[in-house]
């Protein structure tokens, strides 16, 4: 019997010690005993030369277990915050802005002329040669409002620029937590590799018996090959999010582990109310549309003082050849508001001011709605992790112990052992899943649902808004 000749052919048989129910099951490392007899591993079974790495069982252990060594999160960011483009043009904006707000105050330059009238008359140098100084003199306090406009635009691109800063913080630690669930799900994968490599020695042994057909043979031999292809896509797809977290880093980083857990640092339960209404108070992209709202209250008053006239003042010495005498000159002019009061800036102005009030309204409402997005993957991901902990690893675990102990007494056959330990490393691997859906969940709305970590930072002034002229005003 097939049963006598297992035994007899042990080499090792290594107890496994299970934990409690109550254990974190990220320190459950339920993995079944090499029991494949030497002959058979030294068979060399088709298909198999190209698994790389080979591990052992044991290896995989504590796949939910914070990372030994490697890049960790705290210093991604730091140098997220030196190198990303982004960060840097959101403080470019900023002194764009103000340098528009110096600009936009300062005073009108003074004009000389030189005047010669009647050149030639008589025989003279002319009737009259001197000199003339205009200035322009601003009237209303419109340059102080002018520069007080940009001044608010420049806080708007302050906040603008926080809101970017949150904008690569979320996405670098995104992709933290998705290449940390990409290097945990790559060392379950090698589990399923194995236990795949398992499955189809001990086929290839009861056909050596005359215990299985060529039929099952095959089957094995193929679900091997679909499960080496699973490992290449898991090894591929952690290169992916090891790449794309250091374009958002903003260095070329050489590939390497992380180390961090996918376990949140803070496990109380989110209120959707609370966070909705610290979004309200907080958030970025509320902060910048009060303070556009302001900036365009403040050109509303600017436009509305930009019909009263400024004066015009010009004066100066000369010579008059005529009657020999040194004279002076003075005018003094202004523009007389009789049709053109800026009447149709004014009315633009206006509408402006009410379209951000209305932006403002527009914005409280998308962050609803992609906060409620973000909430329900959160509260369904969460509801997930505690079934999982409490009843479907524990049953997966226990169903495979007691398997495992059922094939040591001779009840049970291997390949059924091996089935349910591929069951329990699977569950094992949706429970990654969860973990990373709740904790991207978290770090979303903790960060005011801000993504785009290499989007250009947005310019304070909006689409369809004014924007300065030559002289800003």
């Amino acid at each position: 019997m097939v049963r006598i000749f297992f035994n007899i052919c042990l080499v090792v048989i290594t107890t496994a010690t299970f934990p409690s129910v109550g254990q974190a099951q990220s320190d459950v490392d339920i993995s079944p005993p090499r029991l494949i007899p030497k002959s058979v591993e030294a068979e060399g079974i088709p298909g198999t030369e190209s698994i790389a790495p080979r591990a052992r069982w044991g290896e995989a252990e504590n796949a939910l277990t914070e990372s030994e060594g490697g890049y960790s999160l705290d210093m991604l960011l730091g140098l997220a915050s030196q190198s990303n483009p982004t960060i840097r043009q959101a403080r470019m904006q900023i002194s764009a802005t103000l340098a528009q707000a110096l600009q936009a105050g300062l005073y009108p330059n003074p004009r000389m002329t030189y005047l010669a009238e009647n050149m030639n008359s008589g025989g003279t140098p002319g009737e009259f040669q001197g000199f003339e100084v205009e200035q322009r003199i601003v009237t209303a306090n419109k340059l102080e409002l002018s520069r007080n406009k940009y001044l608010q635009r420049a806080k708007v691109a302050e906040h603008l620029a926080v809101a970017q800063q949150f904008k690569v913080c979320n996405d670098v630690r995104l992709h933290f937590v998705k290449t940390l669930a990409a290097e945990q799900k790559l060392k379950l994968k090698l589990e399923i590799l194995e236990t795949a490599k398992d499955h189809l020695m001990t086929n290839r042994e009861l056909f050596n018996l005359g215990q299985a057909n060529e039929v099952d043979l095959r089957k094995a031999l193929a679900d091997l090959k679909r499960h080496q292809l699973d490992y290449l896509s898991a090894q591929n797809e952690l290169r992916s999010q090891f790449y794309m977290l250091t374009s958002l880093v903003g260095e070329e980083l050489v590939p390497g582990p992380l180390k961090g857990s996918l376990y949140s640092d803070d496990e109380c339960l989110i209120d959707f109310d609370a966070a909705y209404g610290r979004l309200l108070g907080e958030s970025p992209e509320i902060l910048a549309a009060y303070a556009k709202l302001k900036e365009d209250h403040i050109t509303l008053h600017r436009e509305n003082v930009e019909w009263v006239p400024d004066l015009v003042i010009s004066g100066g010495p000369g010579y008059n050849f005529e009657s020999q005498d040194a004279v002076a000159n003075f005018s003094l002019s202004l523009e007389v508001p009789l049709y053109d009061r800026n009447q149709g800036t004014i009315r633009q102005a206006q509408l402006d001011r009410n379209r951000q009030q209305q932006e403002i309204r527009r914005t409280e409402l998308m962050l609803r709605k992609s906060l409620s997005d973000q909430y329900n993957k959160y509260i369904t991901a969460l509801q997930h992790i505690q079934s999982y902990e409490d009843d479907v690893l524990p049953e997966s675990r226990k169903a495979y112990e007691q398997g495992l102990k059922s094939y040591k007494a001779n009840r049970e056959e291997w390949p059924v052992v091996l089935d349910l330990h591929r069951e329990y490393t699977m569950r094992r691997m949706e429970q990654v899943d969860n973990r990373l859906v709740k904790r991207s969940a978290e770090i979303m709305m903790n960060g005011y649902l801000l993504r785009g970590g290499l989007e250009a930072a947005p310019s304070p002034t909006p689409p369809g808004h004014m924007d300065a002229t030559p002289k800003p005003r």
